[in-house]
C-alpha cells in the first residue's frame, strides 16, 4: 500500500474541523507536495518534516510524495499539522502501521531536531476530536495540561517525533532530549477588591449590583477622580463564578490567543483595551490567522472601556452587533470565523474633554461645541444598547475624612446576585435565555409578563414624550425585572420601574 491517512484539526474561530491527512507515493520525480488549501506556514511544513524525520532516524521514501488535506475547500492555517503530515508520509513508505495512525488525531509543530513544539488552540482542537468520536489524541508535552481538560478522550503527550513513531510501530530508538516547554504563564498579583472599600458612592454600588444580577451593560459618567475605574474593577468580583462549561469556553479562547492554559479559572475575565485600540483589536481578525479580539477574550466576563469617548467612533459602533447577538463573525478572504462574545460592557467617560464640565468648584475651559461633540462620541444606537447610565460625582471632603464607606461587601452582594440569578433562571427555564439582560423586549411585553398600567405609567409617559426609544423602553423593563429578582418579589411594581428609569436615564439623585 502506498497510501496512508491520519487526522488533524483545523480551527476556524473556536470551532474545530476534523481534517483527513492523506499521503500517497507515486513513481515520478522525487518531490514533496502539500495540497488542500494550506497557508504559507503550513506549506513550509515540507522542510520541517524533512529535517525532523532525518534527525529522528526516520527515513522518508525517495519518491514523489503528495499529502492531501481534506476537505480541500476548508482553509488550513498554522504549523499544527506537522506531526500528522510526517506520520502519514512515514506510514505511506512502510515505516509505521497505517492502521494505528488512522485511529489517532495528531497535533503539534515539529522542530528541525524532531522535538514537538506547542501550538495554540489545542483545547478547542481536542474538543473537536472528542466530539468526532476519536478515542486518542497525541499532543506536544507542553500542551498536555491543556489537552487533559477535555473529558472522554485519551491524551498522549509526546516530546519527540521518534517517540510518536515508536507508539505506531516504528523500529527506531527514542532520542533523548529535553522536551520543549511552554511559555510560563504571567501571573499578575491578584488585588483584593472589595465593595466595602468604596467611599461615598452608594448609588453606584447599587447600580453595580443590578448590572451583575441581570447581565446589564453600564455607562459611568463623571469627572476624573470620581472612582469610575475603581467601581468597574470591582464588577468581576461580584459576578457569579463560572460553571465548568463556561470556564471551558473562556479557556478555549485563551488557548486560541496562544496563552498557556493549565487549569480552569472560574473567575469571570475582565478585558480593558487602551482607547487607541483598532477595530480589529476589539472584534478580532488578523492578516494571516484570524484571532479573537478583546470582546471575545471578555466572553462570560467584563469588557471595560475606560475613557470611552476617546475610542474611535467606528470601533465603538462595531460593538453594537455583538451586544445584541452575543457573538461576532469575522470574515476574511476565504475564511469565516465565529467567536463567542457574551460579555458585560462597562463604559467610563468624562463629561467633557477637560473633565470639569458641571463639576462644583471647578472651571471647564472647553468650548460649547467641543462639549457637544464629546458627548456625541457615543452614538445613539450604542447608548440605546446600554441599560444603566449613571452620573458619578467626586467624593466630598467630609465623606473622605470620615471614611464613610458603603455597608455592602463583595460577599453580601454576591449572595444577593446569586439569588437573583437563580430566580431569573427559574423564570426563563425552557427558553434560550438565562439572564434578564438577554431577554427580548417583545417577550417582556407579552400578556403573561406585561406589567399593570399603574406600574408602567412612568415608563409609558417617557416613551410618549420621546425621552425613550422602544429599545430603551425594553431596557427599562429588563432592569425592573432584575430589581424585582433582587427584592425577591414575583413582579416589578411602580417602585422598581421608577428606579429602573432612574438608572437608564442617568438622572442624579
Amino acid at each position: 500500500m502506498t497510501t496512508a491517512r491520519t487526522w488533524a484539526v483545523a480551527l476556524t474561530g473556536v470551532d474545530g474541523h476534523i481534517v483527513e491527512v492523506e499521503a500517497d507515493l507515486s513513481n515520478q520525480t522525487p518531490d514533496f507536495k502539500i495540497i488542500g488549501l494550506p497557508d504559507k506556514s503550513l506549506a513550509e511544513a515540507v522542510q520541517r518534516v524533512h529535517n525532523a524525520c532525518k534527525n529522528s532516524a526516520l527515513d522518508l521514501p525517495r519518491r514523489r510524495l503528495t499529502v492531501n488535506l481534506s476537505p480541500a475547500s476548508l482553509p488550513k492555517q498554522g504549523s499544527g499539522f506537522d506531526v500528522s503530515i510526517a506520520l502519514a508520509a512515514l506510514a505511506a513508505g512502510g515505516s509505521l502501521s497505517p492502521r494505528s495512525i488512522a485511529r489517532t488525531v495528531h497535533l503539534g509543530e515539529l522542530g528541525l531536531d524532531g522535538r514537538l513544539r506547542p501550538v495554540p488552540g489545542v483545547l478547542p482542537a481536542v474538543f473537536a476530536a472528542a466530539r468526532a468520536g476519536f478515542q486518542t489524541v497525541i499532543v506536544p508535552s507542553a500542551n498536555e495540561a491543556e489537552a487533559a481538560l477535555v473529558p472522554g478522550i485519551e491524551v498522549r503527550p509526546a516530546a519527540t517525533l521518534s517517540q510518536v513513531a515508536v507508539w505506531h510501530g516504528a523500529d527506531v530508538d527514542v532520542l533523548d532530549g529535553d522536551p520543549v516547554v511552554a511559555a510560563a504563564a504571567v501571573h499578575e498579583p491578584v488585588e483584593s477588591l472589595d465593595l466595602s472599600e468604596v467611599v461615598g458612592q452608594e448609588d453606584a454600588v447599587q447600580a453595580l449590583i443590578v448590572a451583575a444580577a441581570g447581565g446589564h451593560h453600564l455607562l459611568l459618567s463623571g469627572p476624573p477622580g470620581a472612582g469610575k475605574t475603581m467601581l468597574a474593577r470591582r464588577l468581576p468580583g461580584i459576578l457569579p463564578r463560572l460553571t465548568e462549561a463556561e470556564a471551558l469556553e473562556v479557556a478555549s479562547i485563551r488557548s486560541l490567543t496562544g496563552e498557556p492554559v493549565r487549569r480552569l479559572d472560574v473567575t469571570p475575565p475582565i478585558e480593558s483595551p487602551h482607547h487607541s485600540a483598532s477595530v480589529a483589536a476589539l472584534v478580532g481578525g488578523g492578516s494571516r490567522a484570524v484571532r479573537p479580539g478583546a470582546i471575545s477574550r471578555a466572553h462570560r466576563g467584563v469588557l471595560f472601556l475606560d475613557e470611552a469617548a476617546e475610542f474611535s467612533r467606528v470601533a465603538l459602533d462595531a460593538l453594537r452587533q455583538p451586544l445584541e447577538s452575543g457573538s461576532i463573525e469575522v470574515i476574511r478572504s476565504g475564511v469565516r470565523a465565529l467567536f463567542p462574545a457574551r460579555f458585560q460592557l462597562v463604559l467610563a467617560m468624562n463629561p467633557c474633554p477637560c473633565g470639569n464640565y458641571g463639576v462644583r468648584g471647578s472651571e471647564c475651559v472647553c468650548p460649547s461645541l467641543a462639549i457637544r461633540r464629546y458627548a456625541t462620541r457615543l452614538s445613539g444606537p450604542l447608548r440605546d444598547r446600554i441599560d444603566i447610565e449613571l452620573q458619578v460625582a467626586r467624593v466630598s471632603a467630609v465623606q473622605a475624612m470620615t471614611a464613610e464607606r458603603t455597608s455592602v461587601t463583595t460577599a453580601l452582594a454576591g449572595e444577593r446576585i446569586v439569588g437573583a440569578r437563580e430566580r431569573a433562571v427559574a423564570r426563563w427555564r425552557g427558553t434560550p435565555w438565562r439572564r434578564n439582560g438577554e431577554v427580548p423586549g417583545a417577550r417582556l411585553r407579552q400578556p403573561d409578563l406585561r406589567l399593570a398600567p399603574p406600574a408602567r405609567a412612568p415608563l409609558d409617559r417617557a416613551l410618549e414624550r420621546g425621552a425613550l426609544t422602544l429599545r430603551g423602553y425594553d431596557r427599562v423593563l429588563r432592569l425592573a425585572w432584575t430589581m424585582a429578582d433582587l427584592e425577591g418579589i414575583d413582579k416589578p411594581g411602580r417602585d422598581e420601574v421608577g428606579r429602573a428609569l432612574f438608572l437608564k436615564r442617568g438622572y442624579t439623585s
